[in-house]
């Protein structure tokens, strides 16, 4: 009963040290960037993510193995997702399937800020850039 204990308790902990808090608001650019500024967030082998602010515009590109939700924190643009069209706005998300082509025009004064969540692990080497 003992031993029980012991490894409920280490699990307890384990679990309270493996779960981290970050406020979305308290994330800023820095003062001066490009175009994209992007700032991880969390990573694992199952998904990776990342607040993005964009100035102007997102090119068109695929993630050959990445399923990617974007939550629009701030700002507005067109994005094209496969061969839809759409205006995007605070509040809303997109869903983008694994090797589908999108790219984003931010048509705000101010840069476009989104929470980017794509899964699994995003390292950069399966996006594919077009134009």
């Amino acid at each position: 009963m003992k031993n029980f204990l012991i490894l409920l308790f280490s699990i307890g902990i384990t679990l309270c040290k493996a779960q981290s808090f970050q406020s979305l608001d308290t994330i800023k650019p820095p003062a001066s960037y490009e175009n994209i500024y992007n700032r991880p967030i969390f990573s694992d082998s199952l998904t990776s993510s990342f607040v993005i602010f964009i100035k102007k515009e997102v090119k068109k590109h695929k993630h050959v193995t990445h399923t990617e939700q974007v939550y629009i924190l701030d700002g507005e643009g067109e994005m094209m997702v496969g061969d839809k069209k759409m205006k995007v706005k605070k509040g809303d998300i997109v869903l983008i399937p694994k090797n589908t082509f999108h790219s984003l025009k931010v048509t705000s004064q101010t840069p476009m800020k989104v929470l980017s969540v794509q899964s699994p692990q995003f390292d950069g080497k399966d996006r594919i850039m077009t134009e």
